[in-house]
């Protein structure tokens, strides 16, 4: 796993290790970038369920301001952790080690955008998406989840499919 462009690009990030594990393919990335293009730039940027980070410090190498990286798992946060170091990326990061829902309800400001790749089967995407059409916790949700699963979106939500895999961005009203 690697960044794919900005101020990093090239550099080989500490991958997760175990059966369970479903990082974002790094055509998928690059298609979720892309897609996001300037809207990073300059943007206060949540990653939820941040798994390696590799999200959230692709959006810092593309010029975020800052990330917040949420992740409960233990050895998902070392991993993450070890990554930051890696990339000195460290006042730049925030690294926050709680259940991405409680994280949301404390939030006391939205942030500019939040890209979530929660766990397949889970049932935490359409949470996800249902905690942030009743309360937005960022102006964007960029959601990665898989192509078959229906979610409860706004009509004008845009749902990108790569394969099994498929983007829904959700707007927030102004």
């Amino acid at each position: 796993m690697r960044i794919i462009a900005g101020r990093w690009k090239g550099h080989r990030l500490k991958p997760l290790k175990g059966r369970d594990v479903r990082p974002t393919t790094d055509r998928v990335r690059e298609a979720w970038m892309s897609a996001l293009g300037a809207k990073v730039v300059g943007a206060d940027v949540l990653d939820l369920f941040a798994g390696s980070g590799a999200l959230g410090l692709e959006a810092l190498s593309r010029g975020a301001a800052h990330v917040t990286l949420v992740e409960r798992a233990r050895g998902s946060l070392s991993v993450i952790r070890s990554n930051v170091e890696l990339l000195e990326a460290g006042p730049e990061c925030t690294i926050v080690g709680d259940d991405v829902f409680r994280f949301l309800r404390r939030l006391d400001r939205p942030a500019d955008v939040a890209l979530a790749d929660p766990p397949y089967a889970t049932g935490d995407a359409r949470r996800l998406v249902e905690l942030f059409l009743d309360a937005p916790f960022a102006r964007e949700l960029w959601l990665e989840h898989p192509s078959r699963e229906e979610l409860p979106v706004p009509a004008d939500a845009k749902t990108r499919r790569y394969g099994d895999t498929a983007l829904t961005t959700l707007e927030a009203d102004p």
